[in-house]
C-alpha cells in the first residue's frame, strides 16, 4: 500500500516565548521540522510528505530549505483554523486505500522503529496511535478537591496516529472538524469506535517550551 506522512506545523511560539515560530527553531544545524521530515525520509524514500502549514509561513519556509539546501521532496499545503481543519487540508493529496500517518512537525525524535509498526498495525487493524505510559501519580479536580488516580488507567497520547486513508478520510468526511478533537484519534473514534495502540516513545517528545528545545538537543546528539 502507497504510504503518505502528513506532518502538521502550526505552532505560534507563544509558550516558546519567541517571535519565531517553534517548528523552525533552530535543533543543532537544521530547524526543528526539517528533522522531523528527515526522520520519515529516512523511514521510506518513497513515502509522500505532506507539510501543512499557517499561509502565512509557507514564504518563510521556502527560504529556510533554499538556505539549508533541503532538497527532501515534500508537498506543502495551507492549514486551517483549527489543527482538525488543517490535517483534512492535507488529506486532500492523499489517496484513498493508502495508509497515512500524521505527524507533530515538532516531534522530531520519532524513531524509524516507531513509525514502522504504526504502518504495520494501521495496515492489518485500520488505526495505530503511539501511547506511553504514565510515570507520574496523577490526580483529578473533582468538586473542589483533588483525588488520586490510578495511572495504569491512562496513557500519554503522542504521534504518528497512523490510520487506513479510506477510514480516516471518511471520519472526516462525516465529522464536523471542532477545537474539541484534539488529534486525529479523537475524530476517528467518533465514527469508528475504536482505536488501535502501539508503544510509543519516551525520547518522541513535542517540543513546546524552551525546556524542551534543550532537551531534544541533548537526545540528538546521543
Amino acid at each position: 500500500m502507497k504510504k503518505y506522512a502528513v506532518i502538521v506545523a502550526g505552532g505560534a511560539g507563544t509558550r516558546m516565548k519567541t517571535d519565531l515560530p517553534k517548528q523552525f527553531l533552530m535543533l543543532g544545524k537544521l530547524p526543528v521540522l526539517m528533522h522531523t521530515v528527515e526522520k520519515f525520509h529516512n523511514y521510506d524514500t518513497s513515502l509522500e510528505i505532506i507539510i501543512v502549514l499557517p499561509e502565512y509561513q509557507i514564504d518563510f519556509w521556502e527560504q529556510l530549505c533554499n538556505q539549508h539546501k533541503f532538497s527532501i521532496k515534500h508537498h506543502v499545503i495551507r492549514g486551517g483554523k483549527t489543527r482538525s481543519h488543517s490535517v483534512q487540508n492535507g488529506l486532500q493529496l492523499v489517496e484513498d486505500d493508502s495508509l497515512v500517518a500524521v505527524h507533530d512537525g515538532v516531534r522530531p525524535l520519532v524513531t524509524k522503529e516507531v513509525i514502522a509498526e504504526s504502518y504495520t498495525f494501521a495496515k492489518n487493524k485500520g488505526s495505530a496511535i503511539a501511547a506511553i505510559p504514565l510515570k507520574d501519580s496523577i490526580r483529578k479536580f473533582e468538586g473542589g478537591t483533588t483525588i488520586s488516580k490510578n495511572r495504569n488507567d491512562y496513557v500519554l497520547i503522542q504521534t504518528p496516529q497512523t490510520f487506513s486513508s479510506s477510514l480516516l478520510k471518511q471520519a472526516y468526511d462525516q465529522t464536523e472538524p471542532s477545537e474539541n478533537f484534539t488529534d486525529d484519534a479523537s475524530v476517528f473514534e467518533a465514527l469508528h469506535g475504536k482505536v488501535t495502540l502501539i508503544i510509543g516513545d519516551y525520547k518522541n517528545i513535542k517540543i513546546t517550551t524552551p525546556e524542551d528545545l534543550i532537551i531534544a538537543q541533548a537526545l540528538l546528539v546521543k
